[in-house]
């Protein structure tokens, strides 16, 4: 990296820990003027007041009625309520993800949309998974998996039609839906069924459902799955018990509120 670029990697960065020390401030004095935010960060106020308009562009801060005042803006708690949905799947979720596992006798998941990802937050081993392996954090595509599918199932038309123009539809194994066409059909079936099903679609041997979960207003925030070899977690068995992972998902819903 030039010097030039280190620089300037830099001060991103110096902006970043100001605005969030910014956010910090008026989370704790409930308002704060530019000349009183500047003298606490140490900066110019022409700085702070650059800083205070990048924040209220995003929704994150905003003027009061006195002139030269700022406050906290509702977009904090439309992230913060994003994190506490995560946190509360998560929370909730967790032992009725055990039980499944015991139930089902594979690996549970519960994963998130993530931009074009679907990201797994939480994950729970069955009986026969003794090496099974550690999905949570792991960033995996929709397209290719069971969680993915349902997440995408359940967007908007838009917004799947904007994810899905923005995504490549890569080939992981031979069995992977490289076309627009076909996925469509899969997440078509998979609100009929209320779960979606893939056969080895992003490695060989490995077959998963997933159904979703609903949060309090009804809306899809996540999904659980459950995965295991190929050659024990059947197309057949998956169907078979499939019932048992969709009444989970709707207990963990009902957990949310919905």
């Amino acid at each position: 990296m030039s010097n030039e670029a280190a620089a300037s990697n830099g001060g991103g960065m110096q902006s970043v820990d100001r605005a969030i020390s910014i956010m910090e401030i008026l989370s704790r004095r409930g308002e704060a003027g530019v000349t009183e935010l500047a003298t606490e960060i140490d900066v110019h106020k022409s700085t702070a007041f650059r800083l205070l308009g990048a924040l209220e562009a995003r929704g994150l801060v905003e003027q009061t009625e006195e002139r030269g005042k700022y406050r906290l803006s509702f977009g904090v708690v439309r992230l913060a309520g994003s994190v506490a949905a995560r946190m509360d799947v998560t929370r909730e979720g967790r032992p009725i993800c055990r039980r499944l596992a015991e139930e089902i006798g594979e690996t549970v998941n519960i994963a998130v949309l993530r931009a074009h990802y679907a990201v797994s937050l939480d994950q729970a081993r069955g009986p026969s998974a003794v090496t099974a392996h550690n999905w949570v954090g792991q960033l995996t595509p929709l397209h290719a998996t069971s969680s993915g599918k349902v997440l995408l199932a359940h967007l908007d038309a838009a917004r799947r039609a904007e994810l899905l123009r923005s995504t490549t539809l890569e080939a992981f194994t031979p069995n992977t839906v490289t076309s627009r066409e076909a996925l469509e059909r899969d997440l078509a079936g998979a609100l009929e069924r209320g779960y979606s099903v893939t056969l080895e679609e992003l490695e060989i041997g490995l077959n998963a459902m997933a159904a979703p979960i609903r949060s309090f207003q009804g809306e899809v925030i996540a999904a659980v799955s459950a995965s295991g070899p190929a050659y024990r977690f059947s197309e057949q068995r998956i169907h078979e018990l499939a019932p048992i992972l969709v009444a989970g998902a709707a207990e963990i819903s009902h957990h949310l509120g919905g």
